[in-house]
């Protein structure tokens, strides 16, 4: 069954819906999160079906050499583009917050001050103590 991309007009969140071809045009749709009928569809993503063995080699295509991972922790405009590669590669949209962080990563911002410009980001604490963008506290 087919799935249909929608963004509603007032609350500015997105969504999708599945439903049968013949439905489509036919049943009513209104938004999950805020019931209004004020949608617009959104062209989704192609999606290319590939094994989970080749969409990792490709994922790993340019991390082979660990060096490329190294510099990664002081540069977050790479952090961000290897995001980006990574979301691609999964074939999924990640949501509103995720592509937010990676425009600011790819803009040069630090993980640090986007956690402090955006401090509920992540949502609940992390039971394995980690520190939110940053990864795990380093102060054990």
């Amino acid at each position: 069954m087919p799935s249909y991309e929608f963004k509603c007009l007032d609350c500015k969140r997105k969504f999708e819906i599945f439903m049968n071809y013949a439905d489509y045009g036919e049943k009513e749709v209104h938004c999950k999160h805020c019931n209004s009928a004020n949608i617009q569809r959104k062209i989704g993503r192609i999606r290319i079906a590939k094994s989970d063995d080749s969409r990792m080699e490709s994922l790993a295509g340019g991390f082979d050499d660990p060096a490329a991972l190294a510099g990664l922790e002081d540069d977050p405009q790479a952090l961000g583009r290897m995001m980006r590669k990574m979301s691609r590669e999964m074939g999924e949209e990640l949501g509103p917050e995720f592509d937010e962080v990676v425009d600011r990563l790819e803009k040069g911002q630090s993980p640090e001050e986007i956690e402090s410009a955006i401090p509920d980001l992540g949502g609940e604490p992390d039971p394995l103590g980690g520190g939110g963008l940053g990864g795990f506290d380093d102060d054990f």
